[in-house]
């Protein structure tokens, strides 16, 4: 019996719970390659994730047959190094695609086992760049229930970003339960608790095929995953940053704003001279001034001084970050006044401390900033006190070791 068909007698009611705190498992190791969903996903609670048996009670004998030995497949671990992982490509066992035409909405998503895509080579994101990514992390908590962070953050995200680049985008409830089925699907490469996360990459991109300036005539969502550890190799130890004077990396007016593809391209070059240099990263200036600080290469930046915590304010040429958004709020709950404004590099080079957020880095501190030759290193050799308050605060929340009185993970079993 072909495993999709017996999916596909199952309903909406077999998908996942909509409730923080409640889900179900869809059976994420099927043989085909293939396992569709009705859109929207109508999600609904169901009983306790470590027994099949309701849903079992409420399916047919094909149902049985077909699960019987999945659930002990899915929760084995898969077969790595977690003591060693870094911040690299590893492929899983599953992603998630749905597509959409242009004016249309999204309306059907599936399960596909992982692999190569196949497009048009006039599609209009290797053409003309129409493309969006967001990111975000899944944690594995001591008892084996599993933690999202904000996602509804991400889809918000990601819509703002399809609007400015003339894309449909899926609704936010798409999106979230696009990325419950996927992190269920590979369960299996979640790491275990204290040794990484498992991250979530979706992406938005036109996919249809345009040879004339224009939007694409068709979109494809795709969510893929993989285990992660450290983004820098540092670890939590301080990072040394180089200040580009000449090179920007967005404009008043344009992109920067936004998470499309394009911007992550501009700044590869001034990068990768920074680290042939023995630098961590880069940190940009705005184009006008050229003296007011607006981001690393994919991380926000943090100054502190004495009670104080600056950064750079949105202004559109800054990446609304959601780690930025979280950090802040986790600060003014600990009586630190924060300010969002133009910090210059004056204020960077006098700063107690100095630390970088971002969804793959958390919070990273800053060891040292070289500006026009000069290097300036800042104290208890850049892991300031703030610093590690505000990442040890964080991670913990994330990953499920204190209470959440934000209300911002989504738990998931």
């Amino acid at each position: 019996m072909e495993s999709a068909a017996v999916f596909s007698g199952l309903g909406s009611n077999y998908l996942l719970g909509t409730s923080r705190g409640v889900s179900s498992l869809l059976p994420p190791f099927f043989n085909d390659k293939r396992i569709s969903f009705p859109a929207p996903l109508q999600l609904q609670k169901q009983s306790s994730f470590s027994s099949f048996n309701n849903v079992q009670a409420a399916s047919s004998a094909r149902f049985d047959a077909a699960v019987s030995g999945v659930y002990s497949e899915v929760s084995e671990l898969a077969d790595m190094d977690w003591d060693n992982l870094g911040f690299g490509f590893m492929p899983t066992d599953y992603m998630y695609v749905m597509k959409c035409s242009r004016g249309g909405n999204f309306s059907k998503g599936e399960l596909q086992r992982f692999g190569n895509i196949e497009m048009n080579p006039s599609a209009g994101v290797l053409n003309y760049g129409q493309g969006l990514f967001e990111g975000l992390k899944a944690y594995k908590k001591e008892d084996g229930k599993i933690l999202l962070f904000r996602p509804e953050e991400n889809a918000q995200r990601m819509r703002m970003g399809a609007e400015r680049m003339c894309m449909p985008s899926p609704t936010v409830e798409q999106f979230v339960e696009a990325v419950k089925v996927t992190v269920l699907a590979n369960e299996r490469w979640v790491p275990p608790p204290g040794k990484g996360s498992l991250y979530i990459r979706p992406l938005l991109m036109g996919t249809g095929a345009v040879l004339g300036l224009a939007p694409s005539p068709e979109y494809t969502f795709l969510i893929y995953v993989s285990p992660v550890g450290n983004y820098f190799k540092e670890g939590l130890a301080p990072i040394n940053l180089v200040i580009e004077a000449e090179v920007h990396r967005a404009a008043p007016g344009g992109t920067g704003g936004v998470k499309t593809i394009g911007n992550y391209a501009a700044v590869l070059k001034a990068q990768s001279a920074a680290k042939a240099k023995g630098y961590s990263d880069v940190l940009y200036l705005d184009c006008v001034h050229k003296k007011y600080l607006e981001e690393v290469s994919s991380c926000n930046v943090f100054t502190v001084k004495g009670n104080v915590i600056s950064t750079p304010s949105i202004k559109g040429t800054i990446l609304p970050g959601i780690t930025r958004k979280s950090i802040i709020d986790v600060a003014r709950s600990q009586g630190f006044q924060v300010e969002e404004r133009p910090v210059s590099v004056d204020e960077l080079l006098d700063a107690d401390e100095v630390f970088c957020t971002g969804t793959a880095v958390v919070v990273s501190p800053v060891g040292s900033i070289t500006y026009l030759g000069k290097r300036v290193s800042y104290q208890n050799n850049g892991i300031g006190v703030v610093s590690q308050q505000l990442y040890s605060a964080l991670t913990r929340l994330q990953m499920g070791l204190t209470e959440d009185v934000m209300n911002w993970t989504m738990e998931l079993k």
